[in-house]
Parts: C-alpha cells; structure tokens; sequence
C-alpha cells in the first residue's frame, strides 16, 4: 500500500518532484566541484612540495649559512695566464657548497637517535661554476705619416707615432650546474630518492668512494651524455653509470656524486650541508621537529608545512579560493536547496488538505501521514542526489579535462640565507632557496569514493529535512480539515 501511493503521489506532481530535485541537485554538485577542484590543488601542492622536499621525507635539519667575512665575499675566484698562446684552451672549476652552512657529518647520527626519527640521511649540496675558453693576444703596430710626424732635434729626424694594439681578447664559456653528494648505503632517503633510474644503474654500497656519477636526464641530454661517457669536474673523472628521471616536474640536481667523492671535491671531509629526517609517526612531525630544535642548536628544522607556506602564485590563490570563497558557497547554496525543498514540501502538503484529511478520516494514524510524506521527499532526494552526482561528475571531468595550467612561485623560507640555493628535491634541502622560481602545474579535479558518499548522503538528509517539515504540518491536519475543503 504504501509504495503504490508513494509512486501514484510522484508521478501525479512531476513537476514538483522535479523543482525540489533539481534544487537538491544543484547544492550536490557544487559541492562534489569543489571539493574535486580542492583535491586537484591538494594534489598539486603535494607535487609542488615533492620537488622541493624529496619522497618519503618529513624534515631537513640545515644549518643558515654564516655571513662572509671582510677577507671572504664567498664569491668564486678565477685565475688563468694571459700570456698564453690563443691556441691554449684553458679550463677552471670552482666547487662550492650551497645549501646553507656545512655541518659535522656526525650529526647526522645524532639526529637519527632523536625521540621520534625513525631514519636519517647525510647529503652534500655543491655549486660548480665552470669557465673554459681562450685568450687571443693582440699585435702592436706602430705607423708613421708625413701629417703626423714632428721634427725631431738637430739632426731633422722624424718621430714614429704611438704604438697601437689591434686584436686580441678573450672568449670564455661560463657553465654553472649542481651536484650533489649521496649516501649511497641508503638511498630511499634524500636528494636521490625523488628520481628513478631509467638508464644504466644506480649506486652500490661497495661505491662508497668510487669515482661514478648519475646524471639527470635534462642534464645528460643538454650536454649529450649517455652512461658510456664521463664527466670531469675540477679535472677529476667520473664514469657516468645512470641517467635518472625525476619523478616529479622539476628538478634541480644536476649530477649525483657518492657522498665521500662530494666532499672530497668540496674539501669538506666529514661535512654535509642537509640531513633529510623521517618521523616514525607522521603526526608526530611538530613534536619531532621541537625535540630537534632543543637538543641540537643552531640548527634550522623545516616540515612540508613550513615549505608550503613558501608556495605562491596562481596555485595558491586558487587554493586558497577553493578552500575558503568555494567552501563557504558551497555551504550556502546547499542549506538554501535544504530550506527551499522543506518549503515546497511544506507548501505541497498545504495543498493535500483534503487529501490527508480524508485519510486520516478512513482511519491513518498521523504517523502513517508523517511516513507517507517523509518517503516522498526522500524519493526526491534520492533523485536529486543523482542528478547532482552526474552534474559534479561531469564538471569535474570538464575541469581535468582542460586542465587548465596553474603557476607555483617556489620562494625562499627564510631559514637559511645564502647559500647556491639548492631545492629539496635537488640536494639542498628547504630553506636554502635565494631566489623564486616558478613551476607550471596542471590542475585536475579528482573525485573520490567519499566525496561520491558524502553527496548521497547530503541528499537523503535533504530529504530527511524537507519531508521533517512536511511531515509535521501533514501530521497536525484533522479530518474536520478536509471537510472544510470541499467546496
């Protein structure tokens, strides 16, 4: 009985049915855009935040770099023979750390015995700035002209004119690329564990010391690299054994050296410049991070949390719009469907006077009247809520499919001044960035099985809410109303 009244009642008021489900749909959807659009900018801060930071990574301990004394500006020095024949090509590397002062690399065992560091990972970050050309000698010539020559004592010689230099110069190359130092006993943690190798191999634990290199993949092509060649740095070979791809959209680390090779070319024996920590409990990060801080001084921890806030551009006021403007619309326009749809349903039953009057003269009890009325709204909910998982679904899959292209401005935290800033993913850690730089993200709007689940949901309890309402005015009615109605 009750479902064949239920299905009469719907198909008699289509178009009412149909007005509270479309007003339901709509708050549905809104709410399914946004918070798929939310969780594309999540998604692409967290890639954001990977380039910088390093998989697997939960902090950095750096050290700020100090300030140059009056003796040492910190910048490179250059020095080649001008007198050389232009013939003679000459070539200079300048190895400098980057990242924030050099630390004792005994400090990294000291931070992996800290309360909450499940592991923790030394690594090196070096600036090399190499300059190769040639100078090419200039020829004196010396010219003498009637016009320009003067008289010259008794005798009545002429005096030659001033020698002139024609030629001559110089022409160097200026290269500059990172590198940076890796624990090769345990690479799942630091500045390589963002890539993978694609070509050749990575390093071994018997290469502690061995003179092999892994380059980027953008490096090795500028440079047209491949792992049957070498590099030289600061006249040192290296064999090159792999070529790695980074995992996300940029990175900064040109070269990867053995720890042990690092600090030899820096002459920075037994120093890092980053320790790359993970927590045994990633909700303990803070906690980890102040226990850090307090035993170890002078040092600088920086969380995704801290680096986040170095994020900026079109991404972040998107984000920031999503969050907060799209959040609180979303909020509005679905309780404004909820009282809408109570409204109608309300005014629905108003117009079903002697409808339920009559009923409850064959003898329904309000509650059968209540039921009745609560199962109608429901069903509208229920329709609503899949018309606006369909239209989310939809506008979703609009948004991914542009894909429309966001900017991440990559500043510096402050934590660290100076240094060859160096990113996380490339070796340096955070904190050591002295210049922005910027990182083209394309937004995508996934949706999730919960958010799917929290629209079902919102539409039966906007069901719930309207059919509340009308149920209760249904409930108040006596049969003496329907007589009343008759006309």
């Amino acid at each position: 009985m009750f479902g064949i009244y239920l299905k009469r009642e719907l198909s008699r008021r289509k178009k009412a049915a149909l007005v509270i489900a479309l007003g339901l749909a709509l708050g549905i959807a809104l709410v399914i855009t946004v918070n798929s659009v939310s969780a594309g900018m999540q998604q692409a801060q967290d890639k954001v935040l990977t380039s910088l930071y390093g998989l697997g990574t939960d902090m950095t301990v750096t050290k700020a770099q100090a300030a140059p004394t009056d003796n040492a500006s910190g910048r490179p020095n250059f020095e080649f023979d001008a007198g050389s024949d232009s013939d003679e090509t000459q070539s200079s590397d300048r190895v400098m750390t980057s990242g924030g002062q050099a630390l004792k690399a005994s400090l990294v065992s000291t931070v992996a015995k800290q309360a909450g560091v499940a592991n923790a990972v030394g690594a090196l970050s070096l600036n090399v700035t190499k300059v190769d050309g040639s100078f090419t000698q200039g020829t004196a010539e010396s010219s003498a002209s009637g016009s320009g020559s003067q008289q010259g004592g008794p005798g009545g010689g002429q005096a030659t004119g001033q020698p002139r230099v024609q030629g001559g110069g110089a022409n160097f190359d200026v290269n500059s690329y990172s590198v940076a130092g890796v624990d090769v006993s345990d690479q799942d943690l630091g500045p390589l564990a963002t890539s993978k190798i694609t070509t050749g191999k990575t390093f071994t634990t018997a290469q502690t010391n061995s003179k092999v290199a892994v380059v980027s993949a953008s490096y090795a092509k500028e440079n047209e690299l491949t792992t049957a060649k070498t590099i030289t740095i600061s006249d040192t070979k290296y064999d090159i054994i792999g070529i790695a791809t980074p995992d996300s959209s940029e990175s900064t680390t040109d070269v990867y050296l053995p720890l042990k090779q690092a600090q030899t070319l820096a002459d920075s024996a037994d120093e890092v410049t980053t320790i790359y920590v993970t927590a045994t409990d990633s909700k303990q990060i803070d906690t980890v991070k102040a226990t850090i801080q307090k035993n170890i001084s002078g040092t600088t921890v920086t969380t995704s949390a801290d680096l986040a806030d170095t994020v900026s551009g079109s991404l972040s006021t998107a984000s920031n719009l999503a969050t907060s403007v799209g959040k609180w619309l979303s909020v509005a326009v679905l309780i404004a469907a909820f009282l809408v749809a109570a409204l109608l349903t309300s005014s629905a039953v108003s117009r079903r006077v002697r409808e339920f009057g009559t009923l409850k003269a064959l003898g329904w009890p309000s509650r059968k009247v209540t039921r009745q009325v609560v199962g109608e709204s429901i069903v509208n909910g229920l329709i609503g809520g899949a018309l606006g998982i369909a239209i989310g679904l939809g506008a979703a899959y609009a948004v991914t499919a542009i894909s429309p292209t966001l900017t991440a401005e990559l500043g510096s935290t402050g934590g660290a001044g100076g240094g060859g800033g160096g990113r996380m993913g490339g070796g340096g850690g955070p904190g050591q960035q002295a210049t922005a730089s910027t990182m083209d993200i394309a937004l995508s709007a996934p949706v999730s099985l919960t958010t799917i689940a929290l629209a079902a949901g919102l539409a039966i309890a906007g069901g719930l809410i309207a059919g509340a309402m009308g149920g209760w005015r249904a409930s108040r009615m006596r049969p003496a109303d329907a007589l009343r109605s008759v006309q």
